[in-house]
């Protein structure tokens, strides 16, 4: 009777120290705060994230914001009365959600900023990005071997684009493609003719196609005429599908006048038939894939209170804190690999390409 006592005892603690276990992810909900719904990549984010977590056995709240930072606000106040133990936030604007992540902290609601960097608060505890000094190098790069300049070519003529300044990703992108460009720049193989270098005259508040074709159409009337445009730095496809309709609006893209090299970034479907049939020349590819599966494994590990899974712990200061970041790394996408890269690879059908 004694023997069985004591084992009936083992079996049940065995039982319940399994459950105790498992149930850490019972009922725990994550909040999702991302920027768009109007671009393809933040809708494959989206689902990316809800998948990863939903198969670790979390519940999630995801919600987009419209570019619209008092709605991202708020969707934020909601997920935190919800009682979400962690919140994944790509933000509209990286300065202005600092006060309502002081009351997630106040509630014990571990942060981690999503692709964006969420900036001037230590209520932010990890980051999950790409490497976006690397994007800009690799977009620097591909104007760099398109127009044979690190074969002694040149001069060119050539005009800056940047992303939006409240975005840290944008410095991110111009300080990795111009420590390339620069030094071409200096030697006078690139000619900036509008003379527009500095980051605030290059930016593009809220990455608006719109705004960047407006920009694109002054720069080719004011300083091009007769001249040739031959390189434009466009940091991601939304920009540079606003100038390829700007410099096709001129006569750009026919045999006589073929289209300048333009970079881009998120390897969107649009972009990439545009690459295919040759009016851009690059995207940088982020796999959204694998930067959701990085930022449910963070969730996982903050849950399961083990150690966070990062890679670069001095990079990413944010004005008040150096924060913990796991990056993933961008591949650059053109002509000669994009079929590899993107449908071999099962992140695109070739239907859906064609």
């Amino acid at each position: 009777m004694k023997m069985y006592r004591t084992l009936t005892t083992s079996v049940a603690a065995i039982v319940l120290a399994a459950f105790a276990n498992c149930s850490y992810a019972a009922g725990e909900l994550i909040g999702i705060a991302l920027p768009t719904k109007t671009e393809a990549r933040w809708i494959m984010d989206g689902n990316n994230i809800v998948t990863n977590l939903k198969a670790k056995g979390y519940k999630t709240d995801l919600q987009y914001s419209t570019y619209d930072v008092p709605t991202q606000i708020s969707q934020i106040e909601n997920m935190i009365t919800a009682g979400v133990k962690v919140l994944i936030v790509s933000p509209v604007d990286g300065t202005t959600v600092s006060n309502v992540l002081r009351k997630a902290k106040q509630r014990g609601i571990t942060v981690i900023s999503y692709d964006k960097l969420i900036m001037k608060t230590k209520d932010v505890d990890y980051y999950a990005t790409f490497d976006n000094f690397h994007v800009g190098v690799l977009q620097g790069t591909s104007i760099v071997k398109k127009l044979g300049l690190d074969a002694g070519k040149g001069p060119f003529n050539i005009e800056l684009f940047a992303g939006s300044l409240d975005d840290n990703n944008a410095h991110m992108f111009n300080a990795g493609a111009m420590s390339v460009l620069n030094p071409y720049i200096a030697n006078g193989k690139l000619v900036v003719r509008s003379k527009q270098t500095a980051l605030a005259k290059v930016a593009t508040l809220r990455w608006e196609g719109a705004t960047a074709q407006a920009r694109m159409d002054n720069l080719l009337s004011a300083f091009y005429g007769s001249a040739r445009l031959n390189a434009v730095l466009a940091p991601n496809d939304n920009l540079a599908t606003g100038i390829i309709s700007s410099l096709k609006g001129v006569g750009y893209g026919r045999p006589n006048q073929p289209m300048p090299v333009i970079t881009g970034q998120d390897a969107q479907i649009a972009n990439i038939k545009a690459i295919i049939r040759g009016d851009q020349t690059s995207t940088v590819f982020k796999d959204t894939r694998l930067l959701a599966k990085a930022a449910a494994e963070m969730v996982d590990a903050i849950i399961k209170n083990k150690p966070v899974p990062v890679n670069d712990t001095k990079s990413y200061n944010n004005g008040s804190k150096i924060v913990a970041t796991y990056l993933v790394k961008p591949v650059l996408v053109d002509k000669s690999n994009w079929n590899a890269v993107l449908v071999t690879s099962g992140y695109y059908k070739a239907t859906q390409l064609k």
